[in-house]
């Protein structure tokens, strides 16, 4: 049993039934109640949400009982809840810490636990390694778990259900310009793909369109993933229904996508730019910008036009969550969609970098796509693209030790002039663009990125590295 609970980019995740069980969570769950004990923060309770997956209820109810079970008071949500409200009630209320019931983007079949810290955000590294190692300590000693039945918890007062949408909308009310936006009169719409954030934006902003907003916890039969290959019909919506926008949310509302003003998909990495402007140049915020080894070089542009410190890290948005803690950091995101801002909290937040998009949009009378053309026009145009691509262990691990020792010099005819090989293996060419090669640490997987000036060039790339690594 200790050797399966590992954390990922982002909490602990499992095939519901299989590896997430009612068992498994009780162990991780004590773990969890273990360490905020061990840290003195246990006296400053905590607080439990859940999105819309099978089950996702139940298994909150369950942590309840065990945070219970140890003395520990809970805020319970009395219904499904997006990701960064969880958060903010984390922070809004001086919990001890948090925990939310998700998985996120990944598939139906999947349920997850994340850890969030007393200040609002994910748990760092060094955090849940520590739960981890606590996990594998009570396996091997028989820890009893300790649990309090729900209904005698709620009766005493240890667990107290509340509604932590109301405090984080009153939160995003005061960061965005709500009625800017609502004068401006935007024909939007949202497409929460069947997830915790489900209804948000229509209640911030009556009278929206959303679409995928009814509950289904097989989410369609896809991921509720904001990729480009998921937002089909948003794109189709978007066209034919007059729309200059659409939104979309990943399946617990901490992750953004979105279609532009002709229907055609807007990235993250367009996203993050267009935003960052709109956060220096229309709200006057300062501070420096984080990026993942895998985001577009449009940051790094900006951040030089601006004079303002780049950071880039591995991929995982706790990683940016570090720095934003560290740092005073004004906008910190990675290529998945995740995206954090100053004057928050140190989390992703997709419900508010839609927000912010609307509002970008409102300022200027722009669209998206204008906006994006504006500030190509002045740093350079850039094309993006990613594979993911099936790999044999045996030849992920000679690809890894092939590279580890320094890479070819000369890639697709182009001169290496530079290499990162902090989280996969990166490597830049004298006109800007650049390859990454990352394989995945959990799945037979390999991914390969690359942006360039043209999308020829992104191809070329592409297909280089694909040789590389003899897939």
């Amino acid at each position: 049993m200790a050797q399966i609970i590992k954390f990922g980019t982002d909490g602990w995740r499992g095939v519901i039934a299989r590896d997430f069980t009612f068992d498994n969570i009780a162990i991780v769950a004590q773990a969890t109640m273990d360490y905020l004990s061990r840290e003195g923060l246990a006296d400053k309770g905590v607080v439990i949400g859940y999105d819309r997956r099978f089950l996702s209820r139940e298994f909150a109810e369950r942590v309840a009982e065990i945070a219970a079970g140890n003395g520990i008071r809970v805020l319970l949500t009395a219904d499904y809840t997006p990701t960064p409200a969880v958060s903010w009630a984390v922070h809004a209320r001086g919990a001890g810490g948090g925990i939310m019931i998700t998985a996120s983007h990944n598939p139906p079949v999947y349920n997850g636990f994340k850890v969030k810290e007393s200040y609002g955000g994910s748990a760092r590294p060094s955090t849940t390694k520590v739960i981890e190692e606590q996990v594998a300590a009570n396996c091997a000693a028989r820890r009893e778990i300790l649990s309090t039945p729900y209904g005698e918890a709620v009766e005493s007062g240890l667990v107290e259900l509340f509604d932590a949408n109301a405090e984080y909308y009153d939160q995003l009310r005061r960061y965005v310009d709500i009625d800017l936006i609502r004068r401006a009169g935007i024909p939007f719409v949202v497409d929460p793909m069947y997830g915790a954030g489900s209804g948000a934006i229509p209640r911030l902003l009556p009278g929206s369109t959303e679409i995928h907003g009814d509950c289904n916890p097989s989410f369609g039969g896809q991921p509720p993933e904001p990729t480009e290959e998921h937002l089909q019909e948003l794109s189709t919506t978007v066209r034919g229904g007059g729309y200059r926008v659409g939104l979309a949310l990943d399946g617990d509302a901490d992750r953004i996508g979105a279609v532009d003003e002709n229907g055609d998909f807007f990235s993250s990495h367009m996203i993050y730019t267009v935003i960052l402007r709109h956060l220096y140049e229309n709200k006057g915020l300062r501070g420096g910008v984080v990026k993942t080894v895998s985001t577009t070089r449009m940051i790094d542009l900006l951040a030089a036009k601006y004079g303002i410190e780049l950071f880039e890290t591995p991929i995982g948005f706790k990683h940016i969550c570090e720095l934003m803690l560290e740092h005073d950091i004004l906008m910190g995101g990675e290529e998945s969609g995740g995206l954090g801002v100053k004057g928050h909290i140190p989390e992703r937040d997709g419900i508010l970098m839609g927000l912010l998009l609307l509002e970008a949009m409102a300022t200027s009378g722009k669209g998206l796509r204008q906006l994006l053309d504006e500030t190509m026009d002045e740093i350079g145009h850039f094309f993006y693209r990613r594979l993911d691509l099936q790999i044999e262990q045996a030849a992920k691990e000679k690809l890894i030790a092939d590279l580890s020792a320094g890479g070819p010099p000369e890639i697709a005819g182009r001169t290496v002039t530079g290499t990162n090989f902090s989280d996969g293996f990166k490597f830049f060419f004298s006109d800007g663009a650049w390859l990454l090669i990352r394989p995945s640490g959990t799945e037979p997987v390999l991914r390969v990125y690359s942006e360039a000036g043209s999308p020829a060039d992104v191809e070329t790339l592409l297909a280089a590295g694909k040789d590389i690594a003899g897939v």
